[in-house]
């Protein structure tokens, strides 16, 4: 927990040959949908967490992607008020993410939930890569806004390569 009371995180796009987004459904949610994305543990480096949230997450290793990009900075969104838990020390406002963009080089059948951890999703598609937008949790929304934005030129490049190649 950073001072302002911000938890360290990464937030996790998985994008296939098309540039199509990995959207999961959280267990429990009825229709509840997001990245995968994870805290930071002590002495953990961020592109480590991304790596272990990766596999407890979807299944996914290091070697079954590339990754393509990530954010400058630490991108913020703060909790609702009904979301803070009041008695916790030291108390969480909100979480402050670096986002990671990764291609998937694995069949999609390595995307898994049965990882030796409790799931967190149960469910996972391919989308639009600025479908996210309009469906995350609106206090989540900011945050993809400004992911996705800052990491939309590399993912343009990837699915423009995608479309070259189907008119060979």
């Amino acid at each position: 927990m950073d001072a302002e009371g911000f938890r360290p995180n990464v937030g996790i796009i998985v994008l296939n040959a098309r540039g199509q987004a990995l959207w999961a459904r959280r267990v429990g949610g009825k229709d509840a949908w997001q990245f995968p994305q994870g805290g930071i543990n002590p002495g953990e480096t961020p592109e480590q967490a991304l790596y272990r949230e990766l596999y407890e997450e979807v299944g996914l290793t290091r070697d079954q992607v590339s990754m393509i990009a990530c954010t400058r900075g630490w991108l913020r969104y703060r909790l609702p008020q009904r979301l803070i838990r009041r008695r916790s020390e030291p108390l969480c406002i909100g979480q402050k993410q670096k986002w990671y963009l990764l291609k998937l080089e694995a069949e999609e059948a390595s995307i898994s939930f049965d990882n030796g951890y409790k799931p967190e999703f149960d469910h996972w598609r391919w989308v639009s890569y600025w479908h996210p937008l309009s469906k995350v949790v609106t206090f989540k929304r900011e945050v993809y806004r400004r992911a996705l934005t800052e990491l939309a030129p590399q993912q343009i490049q990837l699915e423009r390569r995608w479309l070259r190649g189907q008119d060979s």
